[in-house]
């Protein structure tokens, strides 16, 4: 397997060097070259596997051997080693044709754990292969920050920042980030909204000398190795509930802001995973709804929601999509997203359109729409969602015809985001990891939402 840009001008690079570079030299995105189709048969026989042997035969197809078997093993076992349940990603049942996926039983309660605790090992692998540093850079909306700190905190030769917009995430998000000591963590607390946060840090990617010279490595969706990992929870999922391997189609619906997770699922639909409909579950930070049902990209008003991990505006996997549904032309995506900085909206019309409605659904789930599907949930099946992991139900339920078997990705615990939880009159109980962060002293920057401050904030950081 080979890896190119969405913008056509880097030329076919191996696994690892994709791993590094993060955002393509170009400016866009790198995506496989080629998109593997798995056979039925190997299908049928993944069907039996752990989640840990799954993601050996998946990864797999990915890696080129540039990491030998052996190696790889250790790398995937140590990743989920640190997960409380012994499945990595369990599914339950709510109703007859409704499933749960939870992809919270890593170390930090979110299912970014799932692709950042591989990504944390792997960095750590690579740092001692080829003897070089690893400055991290991202941006959060609340869990990947705490996500990516916990992959790679204390490990030598790795750097890691992570900036998140000032008091536009929960609190239990906050504490999960700027609590962690590590002196080769820093936390930037951003004025501004996330869309800020990710687009100074997709300008800071993108200034090849600036990246050059801080050894600049993305942990965000950005780098496709979030994508590949995350793919393994769609076909682990379907094996579980899916009753005839291979002709039995599923649905999932899937809580998004950045496009990452649902893009994941798009890419085991294209790898031969017998997907029905891909719901894709927004909050009132609606701009890829408005993509699915009417062909338009446009950000709106910037709005904080119940559920922060989603307000999100400016999608950052989106022009991956954008890649594969106008044919893959790498000329048509630059134009296309110059045109999106200039003028801020790009529209597709007629088959195009037509294609993603055949792909996709997508259902905006207001507030009261969430904090009533996490009320009655917990009424009909003594469950308890988080808001994030609510939307993706309330979207199933929106989008999903009767008698159809659908899997919600709930994406998160419900303890990250209690302001949610009491406006539902709900009491929960903290699990022990959570409620000890209270009692922990806050390490933080408060830092303006401007480009330069940042990128000195960064660099004193990374050559202390």
């Amino acid at each position: 397997m080979e890896y190119i840009s969405t913008r056509g001008k880097v030329g076919s690079i191996g696994f690892i060097d994709a791993f590094m570079m993060g955002l393509a030299n170009d400016g866009g995105l790198l995506i496989p070259k080629n998109i593997p189709v798995i056979p039925v048969e190997t299908l049928q026989a993944w069907s039996k596997l752990s989640y840990t042997e799954l993601v050996l035969e998946l990864f797999s197809y990915f890696t080129n051997d540039e990491i030998p078997k052996e190696e790889l093993k250790q790398l995937v076992e140590a990743s989920y080693s640190t997960f409380r349940h012994p499945e990595v990603t369990p599914v339950t049942k709510l109703s007859d044709d409704l499933y749960l996926l939870e992809l919270f039983h890593g170390p930090t309660f979110a299912f970014k754990d799932v692709a950042l605790q591989f990504m944390g090992q792997f960095y750590s692998y690579v740092a001692k292969k080829k003897g070089v540093r690893i400055n991290i850079l991202g941006a959060t909306s609340g869990d990947t920050g705490a996500s990516a700190i916990e992959g790679v905190r204390g490990k030598d030769g790795i750097k890691i920042c992570i900036l998140h917009p000032h008091g536009k995430v929960s609190k239990v998000q906050e504490l999960q980030m700027t609590t962690v000591q590590d002196d080769n963590v820093l936390n930037l607390s951003v004025d501004g909204n996330f869309d800020d946060c990710q687009r100074i840090i997709k300008e800071l990617f993108a200034d090849l000398e600036f990246k050059s010279a801080n050894d600049l490595a993305a942990i965000n969706s950005i780098n496709f190795v979030r994508i590949l990992a995350q793919i393994v929870y769609y076909f682990y999922a379907y094996f579980k509930v899916a009753d005839n391997i291979g002709t039995t189609k599923v649905n999932f619906s899937v809580p998004t802001g950045n496009f990452g997770d649902i893009f994941a699922g798009y890419m085991a639909k294209r790898m031969g995973l017998p997907v029905g409909k891909l719901i894709l579950a927004t909050n009132e930070n609606n701009i890829l709804e408005r993509f699915i049902k009417e062909g338009v990209y446009m950000p709106g008003d910037f709005r904080m929601t119940y559920s922060p991990s989603m307000d999100i505006q400016v999608a950052s996997n989106f022009e991956r999509y954008l890649y594969y549904v106008l044919g893959e032309d790498p000329e048509l995506i630059t134009k296309l997203m110059e045109q999106f900085k200039v003028e801020g909206e790009i529209s597709i019309d007629g088959e195009a359109l037509a294609k993603v409605q055949a792909e996709f659904a997508a259902h905006g789930v207001l507030g009261a729409e969430c904090l009533a599907t996490i009320s009655s949930v917990k009424t009909d099946a003594n469950y308890l969602l988080d808001p994030h992991s609510a939307c993706g139900v309330a979207a199933a339920k929106a989008c999903a015809a009767p008698n159809e078997l659908t899997v919600s990705l709930a994406t998160a615990h419900p303890a990250k985001f209690n302001e949610a939880i009491e406006l539902c009159g709900i009491e929960q109980q903290y699990p022990e990891q959570i409620k000890a962060l209270f009692d922990k002293e806050q390490r933080q920057t408060r830092i303006a939402g401007d480009k330069d401050a940042i990128a000195k904030a960064i660099e004193v950081f990374y050559k202390g």
